[in-house]
């Protein structure tokens, strides 16, 4: 949490984040191979990388382009022991999603995979198709967690809401990949996001309600 490669917009999220509560309940172990989902622009990378990298591995999976945002984070001290894993990625500008055209991982024997405010990108046919890659990626008793923007219950499908996604479907959904359901936690909960509105907007961004959900594989 102390590490200079953590810069000021980096630290100034923790609060909000609780990224130490969060990597505990999720059951992270520095002994763990672990495969992060779209890193992004590295938030977690730049955590998960020296926990894991003595004892465990980090696997980054995400498209060639983006990936190009990792690489300075790579070439820091502590960093050694984490794999670059180029996906079929692409952005689809009409539904405003990605297009995932993966097929599998080439991994086995994963101890956890995380996708962390990622699940939201996909249309149904890709989350299934994620949801299964990370199944066949995981050993058993292996846990998949999710972590995303809250959208209320059976609200409808619209751009405001694009980016939030409904709890009780992504259960439904990630138990239809053969996961069960371990834990769940509302330690993300915001009582003053109406769930109403985009979540880049200003009035909830960077307070948004989020659901935790940790899954295992049997």
């Amino acid at each position: 949490m102390k590490s200079d490669i953590r810069n000021e917009a980096d630290t100034k999220r923790d609060r909000n984040r609780m990224p130490v509560y969060a990597l505990e309940f999720f059951g992270l172990k520095q002994d763990m191979k672990v495969l992060e989902i779209a890193p992004g622009n590295g938030w977690y990378t730049k955590i998960l990388g020296p926990i894991l990298n003595e004892k465990g591995q980090l696997y980054v999976v995400s498209s060639g382009y983006y990936l190009k945002d990792i690489d300075p984070i790579l070439s820091k001290p502590g960093f050694d022991n984490i794999k670059k894993l180029p996906i079929d990625l692409s952005w689809d500008r009409k539904e405003r999603r990605y297009s995932y055209k993966q097929d599998g991982y080439g991994l086995t024997g994963m101890d956890m995979v995380l996708n962390i405010r990622e699940y939201h990108n996909f249309n149904l046919e890709d989350k299934a198709k994620i949801n299964k890659d990370a199944f066949d990626a995981l050993k058993s008793g292996g846990r998949y967690v999710i972590v995303d923007h809250s959208r209320r219950h059976m609200a409808p499908e619209t751009r405001e809401l694009g980016r939030r996604e409904d709890p009780v479907k992504v259960i439904l959904e990630v138990q239809a990949a053969g996961f069960v359901l371990e834990k769940q936690s509302d330690m993300f909960y915001r009582p003053d996001d109406q769930l109403r509105y985009e979540v880049g907007r200003k009035t909830v961004s960077g307070n948004t309600d989020r659901f935790t959900l940790v899954f295992k594989k049997p």
